[in-house]
């Protein structure tokens, strides 16, 4: 194949994109970034622009896409929202200063997982990129958003590590190599995932990368160092920020090790099905969505990890009560935190910006407004007389040096970009006072010129004037061109005047020319210099970014426990869950208004009830019951208060909830094989202070099969001595209410509803005992099944529960139904239905060989009038 001849411009853009062959590459031309060949293709398509062609040497094109490089904040969040990897190419010189080429290179590589470009990031979520180094039966995990500076290390099973990548999110993950098909096959296919080189994946490359970033010797100080495989993870990532250009990442100051120990178990289903982050449809609410009342960006985040993250030690959680408490009480400390809270913004990401050399003028203000909010914050902490809010208090910072710094030497008002000037204030540099008097009051110094020059010749029409050719200069009519002094310089005749230079003139005309240029050079070094000042801040700033989230989230507690009559649980280390008139959080907000929610008694223990068993029919709220246990049981060990008339909550260390269908049908799986793979997960993983939640177990495959399996896993949780999980088992099989006779732990209760005359009321209420009927045939109805079908099944429920009557599990009623059912199971002519003997009748005589298309129409439509009576 013959060689493509180039022009220099395409080839130099070719080198550079040979490197990063998997990413879109932004190449800087002049004032436009510009795309070429396949990115060009793909970038007009995600982006909504023209697709044209670029002239490539003779007779050659190539495709083309670009947009302003002032539009790039516009134009990247939607290449990276796509799933992109975007480099962006900038010029490395000034086009004037060079008669060649300009040198370009590569200045930052944005990913999904790797942005501080505020268009980009949701300020309520992190955006974490995680890293995985597999063993054999273990992994490594890491996570970072560099738009916080928070960098975390954990590993475990690949089971833990699933519940991690579930809770964090993250929104692009780094693997070794060659482990693709591994990855999914533990994780599943939905995170954007990279490979990274095998060499970077190894202990000696991890742990220098890191001791180089930290400036350590060793990792003992943050406590990961016993985690091997969460170190290798850690330092492939700080090893991908290299090959991303992001090297300016002081902010990053700590690797943390994830406790597992210290926080409830949530596997994904649980935090799916019990809605605690993200509704399971678009219009529904979640838990988050009915407390999340904070205000800051920091709090908003950290109210969500909250959640996914709940506490097991008491101490911490009675810590968080007692300050929702205080602030419950004290409405002008509510009223003063919420104001102060309100002018932060997002401290976190403004510091992190200030660390990789990315923060606006604006930014630097707003950091200024923040620390001045932070003064009468630690104030109010310091005076609550609450210890935890005065410990608060006390590590509050208000940096009043570098506050003071900012507000001395930055405009309240400045432009978002350096490049716009009008920045630095006035009377922090006397050259840049010098400059703008010169450069802005230019008519002032001329006109003072040209009166004093006019006095000192006595030329009343002498006037100073501009043009391109010689610049300043001064004109004198002919009739007093005698009284010119000899040390001005004629530069042009006229016909009715002269025009003249003068030295000072020409000093003033440098000044002038080059004092705009001058002052946007010294803006940009005095603001660079101040922001380098700045960077000495990080690390108390990012800590009062923390404690300032802290205290929005439990500020929050307080304005929902108020706004939600919420009351303080009692969280001890006892086996018990005792609440009473306990609420679902998401129900009751959405109830019409004035109709209140029926509120519920739930008692769990180790002794005398472990396993409750509800029976009732669809509709009348069994899965709510057993959500809004779970939830309140939650919400206390968040240290929120709980929608209940009082609780008290014994800490569980997992929930584990099976609730409703969570079908893997498009990966191959069934029903029931996702149940039985849920339900086996619960009691491999069970301890006697999980709490458990069954609903509806066993429906995925036949009614005996579902009904011996339902058995055999409440008498297994019963009967295990050292695992006494709290269950609650909704269910429809009114058999399992036998349990409750030779399994002293086991209780019956149904939620209730009421027959009047033939209709059903659902009264929502739990009570002690079994139910003796689904009330399917009634629910039925309600959805608008037709009439005859509903009185059909009535007959036919009546029929089967006078053969199969108390047989029970003992005996055998599977045999018995299924004899009785066989003849309406399949056969539409058997049933007893006069209207349905009459369709069966005019079918049986039809001769469908001979019926013309005329008369079978015919034919339907008699059928029809049968069926309706019209």
């Amino acid at each position: 194949m013959a060689k493509v001849v180039e022009t220099p411009l395409m080839k130099q853009y070719f080198d550079i994109k040979a490197k990063h062959p998997d990413a879109i590459l932004l190449f800087r031309v002049g004032d436009f970034y510009e795309m070429y060949g396949e990115d060009a293709v793909m970038g007009a398509e995600i982006l909504g622009i023209v697709q044209t062609k670029r002239a490539n040497g003779v007779a050659q094109h190539v495709e083309m896409a670009g947009f302003p490089h002032h539009a790039l904040d516009s134009y990247l969040p939607k290449l990276v929202r796509a799933g992109k990897r975007v480099a962006i190419c900038d010029q490395l010189e000034d086009p004037k200063l060079t008669k060649k080429l300009v040198k370009r290179g590569i200045t930052e590589l944005v990913t999904p997982g790797v942005s501080i470009n505020e268009n980009i990031l949701n300020h309520k979520e992190n955006n974490f990129l995680a890293s995985i180094h597999f063993a054999k039966e273990v992994c490594g995990i890491s996570f970072l958003d560099i738009s916080t500076g928070e960098f975390m290390a954990a590993e475990g099973s690949i089971d833990y590590i699933d519940k991690l990548l579930n809770n964090f999110s993250p929104k692009e993950v780094l693997i070794e190599r060659g482990n693709k098909k591994r990855f999914e096959e533990a994780f599943g296919p939905r995170f954007f995932i990279f490979e990274l080189d095998d060499w970077i994946f190894t202990t000696s490359a991890a742990e220098d990368r890191l001791l180089k970033h930290f400036e350590t010797r060793n990792l003992k100080g943050f406590g990961v160092q016993h985690l091997k495989l969460g170190i290798i993870a850690s330092g492939a990532i700080l090893y991908y920020l290299d090959q991303t250009q992001h090297t300016h990442i002081s902010h990053i100051t700590a690797l943390s090790r994830i406790e597992e120990d210290r926080y409830v178990r949530l596997d994904k289903f649980t935090v799916r099905s019990l809605e605690l982050v993200d509704p399971m449809s678009d219009e529904g609410t979640s838990l988050l969505d009915v407390i999340d009342k904070t205000i800051s960006p920091m709090g908003s985040r950290m109210l969500r990890r909250w959640i996914l993250f709940p506490l097991k030690d008491v101490k911490p959680i009675q810590e968080r009560q007692a300050v929702v408490d205080y602030l419950f009480r004290e409405p002008e400390t509510q009223e003063l935190l919420d104001t102060r809270l309100g002018q932060i913004g997002d401290l976190e990401r403004i510091i992190s910006k200030v660390a990789v050399g990315r923060v606006s003028p604006r930014e630097v203000v707003q950091l200024k407004v923040a620390l001045r909010a932070i003064e009468p914050i630690k104030a109010a902490c310091m005076a609550s007389g609450e210890p935890v809010l005065c410990r608060i208090g006390e590590q509050l910072n208000a940096c009043a040096l570098i506050r003071d710094r900012i507000e001395k030497e930055i405009h309240d008002d400045p432009p978002s970009l350096v490049n716009r000037g009008g920045i630095i204030a006035k009377g922090v540099n006397e050259e840049l006072d010098d400059l703008r008097a010169i450069a802005y009051s230019g008519k002032d110094y001329l006109l003072k010129v040209q009166r004093r020059e006019s006095e000192q010749t006595g030329i009343p029409s002498l006037k100073i004037a501009f043009n391109n050719v010689f610049g300043y200069y001064i004109e004198v009519r002919n009739a007093h061109k005698d009284k010119v002094p000899a040390s001005w310089i004629r530069k042009q005749t006229l016909v009715n005047a002269e025009r003249y230079i003068t030295e000072e003139l020409k000093e003033y005309e440098e000044k002038i020319l080059g004092a705009e240029e001058k002052i946007l050079a010294l803006e940009t070094r005095l603001f660079n210099e101040l922001v380098l000042a700045l960077t000495e801040y990080i690390p108390p700033i990012q800590m009062n970014a923390g404690l300032i989230g802290r205290i929005d989230c439990l500020l929050s507690f307080a304005k929902v426990a108020e706004a939600n009559r919420y009351i303080r649980p009692v969280v001890d280390d006892s086996d018990a869950i005792d609440i009473k008139g306990g609420r679902h959080p998401v129900i009751e907000r959405q109830l019409p208004l004035g109709e209140p929610y029926i509120a519920n008694d739930v008692y769990l223990d180790d002794e005398k009830q472990q396993i409750i068993i509800i029976t009732g029919p669809n509709m009348a709220g069994k899965s709510a019951l057993l959500r809004q246990t779970a939830l309140i049981t939650l919400m206390a060990q968040i240290g929120c208060f709980v929608p209940a008339e009082s609780a008290r909550i014994g800490v569980v260390d997992k929930i584990f909830t099976r609730v409703g269908a969570s079908d893997n049908i498009s990966v191959g799986e069934s029903t029931f094989m996702v149940e039985m793979n849920e339900a086996s997960d619960i009691l491999n993983n069970m301890t006697s202070r999980s709490l458990v939640l069954f609903d509806e177990l066993g429906r995925g495959t036949s009614t005996y099969d579902g009904i011996s399996i339902a058995w055999a896993i409440v008498e297994y949780i019963h009967e295990r001595p050292d695992a006494r999980a709290k269950t609650l088992f909704a269910t429809h099989y009114h058999e399992l209410n036998e349990m409750a006779r030779s399994f002293k732990r086991i209780k019956n209760y149904n939620v209730s509803v009421k027959e009047v005359g033939n209709k059903v009321i659902f009264l929502r209420k739990l009570v002690p005992g079994g139910s003796e009927h689904s009330f399917g045939i009634h629910v039925a109805k309600m959805a608008g099944m037709p009439k005859s079908i509903v009185r059909r099944s009535s007959e036919i429920l009546r029929q089967l529960e006078s053969e199969n009557r108390q047989e029970g599990i003992a005996g055998k009623p599977v045999k018995a139904i299924a004899s009785a059912a066989e003849g309406y199971q399949l056969s539409f002519f058997q049933l007893d239905d006069p209207v349905l003997g009459r369709v069966r009748d005019e079918i049986k005589h039809l001769d469908v060989n001979n019926l013309t298309p005329l008369e079978a129409l015919n034919k339907l439509s008699e059928i029809k009038r049968i069926i309706t009576g019209k």
